[in-house]
């Protein structure tokens, strides 16, 4: 009671009466006096508090929390920035105590005889085996921050109790119990990697009530400077690295995920085959894991059974065998943002060594480190971009070599597209390539009309690229010109809007290029997979680039000249074009364009095909896709949707191509309303894929049988908050094969009994 006390006096002499009043009005009915009720959190000494901004508390007092009950308060600008730093006053964090000592003294003592960066990581330095102090003097205030160097037994941060397990074939193992249940447990070693362990493994668990850390053998003047140093550690350092060293380039180990695709030609295709056509019937469900977004779009990755998944600016890491949870990170959506980013579409991460790259809604490049989830470095991508308002960000990165790249999502609301290369260390970035040309830039006299000066021209990059390190080229679907129905204010090809750009790895030079849709009327973007392959084709041996487009057409080219090999239509209500020409373009049908009345055309504005994975087997020599047959009338006006066909419904197929003559060698037709995204997955000799009801199917990958399924009810007839927005993935954790993937706001894993 006496601390209790004593800590509103306190508030009272620093904030005064006012601000003490209009807390008492607005927040005591849940918060007490600010250390809780049974109605809401302790606010007192509150990491929470403590590590956000001024900007996010006010953003939180101002919306609101709905889902966790806690309302809006309208109030006015004074009052709410009163409100705002009372609060704020309950957990004032270390970094605002202002301590007296040398921080530049302090940091040579934590990097040199102090001993303390041989565990702890802080601005980008040290090592992580325990907990990163990067954010230290937000996170705690310096009472908490003096205890815990003086007394580090007493002040364990959670999953960072010592514990030691002894296994059944006789081996120990030692470190930090991250996670833990009756059933399994997920332990950190000293070294920074993850045992990922079951009931079935362990002998005995021997939980360890002290601390790794030991008491500091400082003096008064050395803590004091340690003190001072820490407590100015509120993020990382601008341009200062991570970790030192990294992992370059290497192929994926077998059973890895480390990427959207998984690997980085695109393909969808895994040699892993415990589970194959004989024992796909047995698949079981092994675990499930729940994110707080109702639709999902995400691909999880997985480097040595530990999973990567996300949310709306947020990236958790699992255990793949238990999917129970590591670390997570996660900040505030900005509000800033339009369409999907601003629904909190995220479409997963990459990876590569020590670092884990993700981005958020108002496209920022953040990467997190891959033990800890601490933040390394951030990036803003639209740096010097005049227009910033409609520019977000959904896709998953790509890692190339030694840099991480990164597109834009946006084109649809009038955007000047992009796509940007960052090096891994640093997140400086290395290139940057524009997707429509600025005016008097050459490609620019294919825009007539105002677009390009007043709509930037559209062109996002919206969806994760591939890359060939043999080439060291990247390739990259553009997205549509904008407006999107209406081309009086852009007549011209509009390059270099829905087309795949070949682009030098190194410099961000195009190499060759190829549009789909030229002056596209009909919003049929080419984000979908530019899907890479080695193979024998017609006779000779080939590097082949493969792209099933949105406009109805399978396309094959030769990706080291551009040269097209193959054009040929994919679905049967195709009406637009009759055909690919010698020179590549389509040859168009008259009477198509959008008009005030609106003109049915085929394919629908949803494509032929649109973003879902596609995938291509070696041993059958098919590729396979998500085709929709259907159909749609496009009005000439500034709408986001052609209207839909009135008792003409649409049709989604599974369908598996010849890429040496464009023709169907199967097909799974589907019941539902042609609205889903699921893609496929081949793998063992199966394909997986979302069925449009809502089912995760499997069929034989040579005749398209049917091998199992089973109900996810990720289904768009539910409504669009339930349906089908992401691909099936494979990988390897304690030796045995899963299936995973994201329906609906969860990530189930299959694998065998």
């Amino acid at each position: 009671m006496k601390r209790c006390l004593l800590f509103v006096i306190g508030l009272l002499v620093a904030y005064g009466q006012d601000a003490r009043l209009l807390f008492e009005k607005q927040c005591a009915v849940c918060h007490g006096d600010g250390h809780g009720t049974e109605r809401g959190p302790n606010l007192a000494d509150n990491r929470r508090v403590r590590s956000a901004s001024m900007d996010e508390l006010r953003a939180v007092i101002r919306d609101g929390v709905p889902s966790r009950g806690m309302p809006a308060f309208a109030l006015p600008v004074g009052d709410l920035e009163a409100l705002t730093r009372f609060v704020r006053s309950f957990s004032a964090p270390a970094a605002e105590s202002h301590p007296a000592g040398d921080a530049a003294a302090g940091e040579k003592y934590f990097f040199g005889q102090g001993g303390c960066a041989n565990c702890h990581m802080a601005a980008g330095k040290g090592k992580a085996v325990g907990p990163d102090l990067s954010v230290v003097g937000r996170e705690l205030t310096f009472v908490e921050l003096e205890e815990a160097v003086r007394k580090p037994a007493a002040s364990v941060k959670p999953g960072y109790q010592m514990t030691t397990v002894k296994l059944r074939d006789g081996r120990s193992i030692r470190g930090f119990a991250r996670n833990r249940s009756r059933y399994n447990i997920q332990v950190q070693d000293f070294n920074g990697r993850f045992h990922l362990l079951s009931q079935e493994e362990i002998a005995s668990t021997a939980m360890e009530p002290s601390s790794l850390m030991r008491a500091p053998n400082c003096t008064a003047d050395q803590c004091r400077d340690l003190l001072k140093f820490l407590s100015g550690l509120t993020g990382p350092v601008a341009g200062r690295p991570g970790a030192a060293a990294f992992e370059r380039g290497t192929p994926p180990k077998p059973g890895d995920w480390p990427g959207y695709h998984g690997s980085v030609d695109g393909n969808r295709h895994s040699e892993l085959n415990q589970i194959n056509p004989a024992n796909v019937k047995d698949l079981v469900l092994k675990w499930v894991y729940p994110v707080n977004h109702n639709v999902l779009e995400l691909t999880p990755v997985v480097i040595d059974g530990v999973m990567y998944v996300t949310g709306p600016n947020q990236v958790m890491a699992l255990d793949g065998r238990a999917g129970r949870t590591l670390w997570s990170y996660q900040r505030p959506m900005s509000g800033e943002t339009r369409g999907d980013a601003a629904k909190g579409t995220n479409r997963g991460v990459a990876v590569l060594g020590d670092r884990v790259f993700v981005v958020t809604d108002n496209a920022r490049l953040l990467a997190l480190h891959r033990v800890t989830g601490a933040l390394l470095w951030e990036r803003e991508i639209p740096e010097g971009v005049t227009n910033k308002k409609n520019i977000g960000n959904t896709a998953a990165p790509l890692v190339v070599n030694d840099l991480v790249i990164a597109g834009v999502s946006g084109g649809d609301s009038g955007i000047r597209g992009f796509l940007d290369a960052y090096k891994v260390s640093t997140g400086e970035r290395v290139w940057r390539f524009w997707t429509v040309p600025k005016p008097g830039e050459p490609g620019s006299e294919t825009w007539i009309g105002t677009s390009l000066a007043e709509h930037g021209g559209g062109g996002a990059t919206w969806m994760t690229g591939t890359f060939d390190p043999d080439t060291n080229t990247v390739f990259w679907g553009t997205g549509n010109p904008y407006p999107a129905y209406n081309g009086d204010e852009r007549k011209g090809d509009n390059l270099y809007t829905d087309s795949v750009i070949a682009l030098d790895a190194a410099s961000g030079k195009l190499k060759w290029h190829y549009q789909f849709t030229p002056h596209d009327l009909f919003d049929w973007d080419a984000g979908q997979t530019p899907l890479l392959v080695n193979r024998r084709y017609r006779g000779e041996e080939k590097k082949l680039l493969i792209q099933a487009n949105r406009n109805g057409f399978l396309y094959v080219f030769d990706r080291v000249n551009g040269k097209l090999l193959l054009a040929e239509k994919f679905v049967d209500k195709l009406t637009w074009a009759t055909g690919i020409g010698k020179d590549g373009r389509p040859i168009l049908v008259p009477g198509m364009e959008p008009t005030k009345d609106g003109a049915k055309v085929c394919p629908s504005v949803l494509g032929a095909t649109n973003w879902p994975s596609m995938a291509h087997s070696p041993s059958t020599g098919l590729f396979y896709l998500m085709a929709r047959e259907a159909c749609g009338v496009y009005v000439k006006r500034p709408s986001w949707n052609p209207k839909k066909i009135p008792l003409e419904p649409g049709q989604m197929f599974l369908r598996a191509l010849d890429i040496e003559t464009g023709r169907r060698v199967w097909e799974v037709p589907q019941i539902g309303p042609a609205d889903s995204w699921g893609g496929v997955l081949s793998s063992g000799g199966v394909v997986f894929f979302g069925e449009d009801s809502g089912a995760l199917g499997a069929v034989d990958a040579k005749t398209g049988k049917d091998l199992w399924h089973i109900q996810t009810n990720a289904s768009a007839a539910l409504g669009d908050g339930h349906s089908w927005r992401s691909s099936p993935m494979t990988y390897i954790a304690g030796g045995k094969q899963y299936i995973a993937f994201a329906a609906g706001p969860n990530i189930l894993a299959f694998g065998l009994p």
